[in-house]
């Protein structure tokens, strides 16, 4: 009689939902995703439900695989001796395997007056909250966004096509993994859109008010309604259990994405350092890692060594209203290179990516196993970033 082996998965993200769907391959294997919310969240267009061009949700029935028993409650905390985890409910649920999908959020701003007074948009409930703000401010009243990075450049964009008074204030460098030409390209979009934007040390926020925000140099600008965008933060689930993670927090893990703690335990997703040498958080890179996560589970079941990470290749796109945008390529080591789209036909293949990323979701829900891109080849830039490490650090020093 074969033994049933029962895998929870924490996080319905992009990820988490990957890796869900990948493991209903085997039918001996019980799946269980553990998410706060009943409907998945297309995260790479909550800038659009800021403008009003998208609700930003999915219905789980579109993504998830019939077979994948999904519960709506929030884990509390891991027990790794028992093997359970704990609910917000205050039931438990046991695992076999458990993968660690707990995906980013807002980090805390650490910014006097931001916690109170700015508004972050990295989750539905975030925008959600923001919505209503904006309905009641006059369109000619000042916004500002605070953070230079996608989400931020997608938010100013999409406000400044709702014809209202929008400071980017990116507090460093406008879009940093933007090679320079494409910084340039994403800038002339900006003003063309009327959005104004202020870089470079002297335009960080130091302090936020009910109306207006302070600079670095000593600047207040207006501000009726303060977006933040400003770094993102990952929850600390990991750590309150008592498993090993990185300063942010991520759960440190192998290059097979297993927990330097329990091989029980594998993580994908924003939410994982692998080698303590993590992605860069995306969607690019957390549908990849939730296929790998589901492979290295498979692995150990089929008594097989499971395959390491492998990065193989970097790219960010970002939309800059509904009628231009960027598609802005990067080497294998995720770096961004001289060529890029953009204009109308990057908007299109932003547009394409945000269609296709459900669509993966879908496909591996009905076929599990057909998602292939974790596999290409690659990630030479990665082992030498690892080989790097290993020589820095003496073996003594490291993880088992």
């Amino acid at each position: 009689m074969t033994e049933n082996t029962d895998v929870v998965v924490i996080g319905g993200g992009y990820a988490g939902v990957m890796a869900a769907n990948r493991l209903t391959q085997r039918g001996d294997v019980t799946v269980t995703l553990i998410n706060p919310r009943p409907t998945f969240v297309h995260r790479v267009r909550l800038h659009q439900l800021v403008g009003g061009t998208d609700s930003a949700v999915v219905d789980y029935q579109e993504v998830l695989a019939e077979a994948v028993h999904l519960v709506v409650d929030s884990v509390t905390r891991i027990n790794v001796a028992g093997r359970s985890v704990e609910l917000t409910s205050g039931s438990a649920i046991g695992y076999d395997y458990l993968v660690y999908a707990v995906g980013s959020g807002s980090a805390d701003p650490q910014v006097a007056g931001a916690a109170e007074f700015a508004y972050p948009i990295a989750s539905l409930e975030e925008v959600q909250r923001l919505l209503p703000v904006l309905d009641a401010t006059p369109a000619s009243a000042a916004v500002t966004v605070v953070g230079g990075g996608p989400l931020g450049i997608e938010a100013a964009a999409e406000l400044a096509e709702q014809d209202r008074s929008v400071t980017l204030v990116c507090g460093g460098v406008l879009g940093p993994y933007l090679h320079p030409r494409g910084r340039r390209s994403v800038s002339e979009q900006l003003a063309a859109l009327g959005v104004t934007v202020m870089e470079g040390p002297d335009a960080k926020v130091t302090a936020v008010t009910r109306d207006a925000v302070r600079l670095a140099d000593g600047r207040e600008l207006p501000s009726a309604v303060t977006i933040w965008t400003a770094g993102f933060g990952v929850p600390d689930l990991a750590a309150r259990s008592g498993l090993s993670t990185d300063v942010l927090g991520r759960l440190l893990t192998d290059e097979t994405l297993t927990s330097v703690n329990d091989e029980r335990i594998v993580a994908a997703g924003d939410s994982a350092a692998p080698s303590g040498l993590p992605l860069r958080m995306s969607c690019l890179y957390a549908m990849p890692m939730g296929a790998r996560a589901a492979d290295t589970v498979l692995s150990r079941l089929a008594k097989k060594q499971p395959e390491p990470l492998n990065q193989s290749f970097g790219a960010q796109c970002i939309s800059l209203g509904r009628s231009t945008g960027i598609f802005q390529f990067g080497n294998k080591s995720d770096v961004a290179v001289w060529f890029h789209v953009d204009g109308r036909l990057g908007a299109k293949m932003k547009e394409g990516v945000c269609k296709g990323i459900p669509k993966h979701l879908t496909e591996e829900a009905h076929k599990p196993g057909g998602y292939k891109l974790h596999r290409m080849k690659g990630g030479a830039g990665r082992r030498k970033a690892l080989e790097a490490m290993s020589a820095e650090v003496p073996a003594v020093g490291r993880a088992a």
